[in-house]
């Protein structure tokens, strides 16, 4: 049997898809706002979109005033921004994962998330690892590891990741997230989400037997869909069932998808993907950096 139904704590998590804030003051009074929303629904996780702190705005790369002003407004770690959602988390006793430009004290500033517990103890900072050398996006400094941690949450301790946006289209973020044990990947997002886009989301879903979130901004900055995905994509009789626990629509709200933890738990010790039949003696060319045509930029 592959599963069981109904038995089991589902874990509750709030894609936050709203339009983008202003500036660093207004994300922190509507993002405060909204996670209060989230709480008063039994939220356990609350997920924000990309680069919250500044509604993913960048200036033009080729205006060195604007660009120097634009890094002015990158938070660090512990600035006042980021301690107000570890105190929002402790308060409400809900995760909170929140976005923002980070300010690393080292060069360029960063696109990261940190994920406060519900004690308001910091279990995840990540930086996004994936980003382009052309655009706005060339203004920040890349990430360069993949992280997972316990989330200690009322569905239990569950293991999470995260990953940004450009990440979720590698498949080898999601697949090194799974070989440290994620059972839930948290992706903020900034971008439109077609049919390809969701398709792709769904298989990094099935191809790893983790549980995936995604918040995304609403119509007219993106086009909202902010999804979740279950792994599970047949029954105790074969039978296809639906693993997509949630789909918004392109206007703004707070989305909820609930994952069933133990399912989940129950699927992965039943399959044939994740760790147990790769070969990763035969994967070299994967960590090459050579890159040949028609592929260089």
């Amino acid at each position: 049997m592959y599963y069981t139904y109904g038995m089991n704590k589902l874990l509750k998590v709030a894609l936050v898809q709203k339009k983008p804030p202003e500036n660093q003051h207004d994300a922190q009074v509507r993002g405060e706002a909204y996670c209060r929303e989230a709480a008063s629904q039994n939220a356990d996780i609350i997920l924000f979109p990309e680069l919250w702190s500044t509604g993913y705005a960048f200036p033009d790369p080729s205006d060195d005033k604007q660009t120097a002003r634009w890094r002015q407004h990158a938070a660090s770690r512990h600035s006042e921004f980021v301690s107000s959602f570890q105190s929002l988390a402790k308060e409400l006793e809900t995760a909170i994962a929140i976005t923002y430009l980070e300010d690393s004290g080292r060069g360029q500033p960063k696109n990261s998330l940190t994920l406060f517990d519900r004690r308001g103890d910091e279990i995840l900072h990540y930086s996004k690892v994936h980003t382009c050398d052309f655009g706005p996006e060339l203004l920040t400094a890349a990430g360069n590891e993949f992280k997972t941690n316990l989330l200690s949450t009322t569905a239990g301790d569950i293991r999470v990741g995260a990953m940004i946006c450009f990440d979720r289209e590698q498949p080898e973020s999601a697949r090194l997230l799974m070989l440290q044990g994620a059972e839930i990947i948290l992706t903020p997002n900034a971008c439109g989400l077609g049919r390809a886009q969701l398709q792709q989301f769904s298989t990094r879903a099935y191809e790893n037997m983790v549980g995936m979130a995604m918040a995304n901004y609403p119509a007219p900055r993106c086009n909202g869909r902010s999804v979740a995905y279950s792994p599970i994509v047949v029954d105790e009789n074969h039978d296809d069932v639906e693993n997509n626990l949630v789909l918004a629509g392109p206007e703004e709200g707070i989305y909820y998808a609930e994952f069933d933890i133990e399912q989940i738990r129950a699927w992965r010790e039943k399959q044939i993907w994740g760790n147990a039949y790769r070969h990763p003696e035969a994967y070299g060319d994967i960590t090459s950096n050579t890159i040949n045509a028609p592929f260089t930029r």
